[in-house]
C-alpha cells in the first residue's frame, strides 16, 4: 500500500469560505475515485507556528492506484478550482506502508 501526503500553505487572499468549499470538494473524491482506499484531509490545528495550513492523506494499493488518483478528472478539477492560484507553498511525499 502507498500513502500520499500533500500539505499546502494558502495564499494570504484565501478565505475561510474557500477552505470550507475545498474541504467539501475533497469529501466527494472517494465517491468517484475507486483507487482511494482511505482518504483524509483537514486544516492544521494551529498548535505550532510555521506548520502548513492544510493536509490531504490518501492511501492507495500501489503505484497504478496513485497515478489513477493523481490523474483522475475529478482530482484534476479540484486542483484547478481550489489549489492553482490559491497556494503559496505545497509539499508532498509518497511512501510505502508495510
Amino acid at each position: 500500500m502507498i500513502r500520499h501526503v500533500a500539505m499546502f500553505k494558502w495564499n494570504d487572499e484565501v478565505t475561510e469560505a474557500h477552505v470550507r468549499a475545498a474541504s467539501t470538494a475533497l469529501d466527494g473524491l472517494p465517491e468517484v475515485i475507486d483507487a482511494l482506499l482511505d482518504y483524509r484531509h483537514g486544516p492544521d490545528l494551529g498548535l505550532v507556528d510555521g506548520n502548513f495550513d492544510y493536509v490531504v492523506v490518501a492511501d492507495v494499493a500501489d503505484e497504478a492506484g496513485f497515478f489513477a488518483y493523481r490523474d483522475h478528472p475529478a482530482h484534476q478539477a479540484f486542483i484547478t478550482g481550489f489549489i492553482a492560484g490559491h497556494v503559496a507553498q505545497r509539499c508532498a511525499v509518497q511512501y510505502r506502508l508495510d
